[in-house]
């Protein structure tokens, strides 16, 4: 899409109508992948994914660990 709307083949409004989303998304994604090519993309992406995962398994080690002192504060 972004490839799309650089080559100036359609404007903004059109190629969202085209790919049916919004023009605040394509200039999200514009400012956030516009110099990049598709294979740096997908490594990004994957990237992002790995890193919502160990935020997610950090958070879940993290609510463990303040349970298990409360446990360990009530014996106590």
């Amino acid at each position: 899409m972004l490839n799309e709307g650089k080559s100036g083949a359609f404007n903004v409004p059109d190629l969202c109508r085209k790919h049916g989303g919004g023009q605040r998304t394509h200039y999200k994604r514009k400012s956030k992948y516009g110099g990049m090519e598709s294979s740096n993309l997908y490594t990004i992406r994957a990237l992002e994914a790995e890193n919502a995962k160990l935020k997610k398994m950090f958070a879940d080690g993290s609510m463990q660990n303040v349970a298990l002192k409360d446990i360990l504060g009530q014996k106590l």
